[in-house]
């Protein structure tokens, strides 16, 4: 399956996708990785005003990358320092992380980075300090005020693509709760013929979905309006996607969580179930036969949207993430 690199690299104590934050793959170590420096590097080097200015004449910092980075991930407080540093430092070089690990760990630290690191201090998540975070196949910009989207969401995408197999793709796509485009857009990257309605009742997240269907060129085939969930929605889609919130409201969230991201995105009354409630029964109304709803659901929460779904007339299907925990449940609607 096609996932989004370093991005698929998550994990969170609460064992829901939203608390999470990208930690490296097991077995996989990034700070062992092999780095090619220059010999000159080794020396007891000097670096004159002229060299330790960048390309773009941008004051930078004797210390090395390397270094930098080091200080920083001992001063992250997350599960995930030294990616965090890295990410960071990328960004701050305008490289990719694979080219910062492999060609520029000896390069001068850019002054900028310093400030990027206090915002990642003061627990901003690394996906708002960057614009981006990687998803399935596609680059999704975001920002204050959307959901950051989480790695374990592309179990959604994995369970269409399951369904779908090799076969004809879904020719009408929607997505409710749509945030920044995350799953519509990955699916309209998935399947080039179809097309897709994201439904969100942000304003400011619809904003970005628009940006970001700009940037990867599907603008044509995504439209995003205002809603509230499935009300007021005619018509039948052959996929209907959804990550609404699910976390209920006395439970406890980390700071770079609950201090940044819109609590509307998150939290759905006492037991995390408010918007399934909604949504589920509208469900076989909008599904065309032969069509797939997948929704994603907290780890505790597959008993309850299955019984949801089975109240519906819909006969539910788990579908677990990489940690094998339940991440989503698909559904469904028979052609006859």
């Amino acid at each position: 399956m096609r996932r989004s690199g370093w991005r698929h690299w998550i994990r969170d104590p609460r064992r829901s996708s939203k608390y999470w934050s990208p930690r490296p793959c097991a077995g996989v170590h990034v700070a062992a990785l092999p780095t090619f420096e220059p010999f000159a590097s080794r020396l007891d080097f000097q670096w004159t005003p002229e060299q330790v200015r960048g390309d773009e004449g941008g004051e930078v910092s004797a210390e090395t990358v390397r270094v930098a980075i080091a200080d920083a991930a001992a001063r992250i407080a997350s599960a995930t320092p030294r990616l965090d540093a890295e990410l960071l430092m990328a960004h701050a070089l305008g490289v990719s992380h694979q080219d910062l690990l492999l060609k520029h760990l000896s390069d001068p630290a850019p002054s900028s980075f310093d400030a990027l690191v206090a915002r990642r201090l003061a627990y901003e998540p690394v996906a708002y300090i960057t614009g981006s975070r990687g998803f399935w196949t596609v680059e999704i910009g975001v920002g204050p005020g959307v959901l950051v989207p989480r790695a374990d969401s592309e179990t959604l995408i994995e369970a269409a693509v399951a369904h779908f197999g090799g076969g004809q793709g879904p020719g009408r796509v929607l997505d409710l709760g749509t945030g920044p485009g995350t799953l519509l857009l990955a699916a309209l990257a998935e399947w080039p013929e179809a097309y897709g309605l994201g439904v969100d009742s942000s304003e400011a997240a619809l904003a970005y979905a628009r940006r970001n269907a700009t940037t990867l060129r599907i603008a044509d085939r995504a439209i995003f309006k205002p809603g509230d969930w499935a009300t007021g929605l005619a018509g039948q889609f052959d996929l209907i996607l959804c990550n609404p919130p699910y976390i209920g409201i006395a439970e406890e969230l980390g700071p770079e969580v609950r201090g940044h991201e819109p609590p509307a995105a998150l939290f759905a009354g006492a037991d995390g179930l408010d918007d399934y409630r909604r949504i589920v029964p509208e469900l076989p109304r909008l599904l065309a036969p032969g069509g797939l709803a997948v929704l994603e659901i907290g780890w505790m929460q597959g008993e309850a949207v299955s019984a949801l779904m089975r109240g519906a007339g819909l006969d539910p299907v788990l579908h677990h993430d990489l940690g094998g925990r339940p991440r989503a449940i698909a559904a469904k609607m028979p052609r006859s």
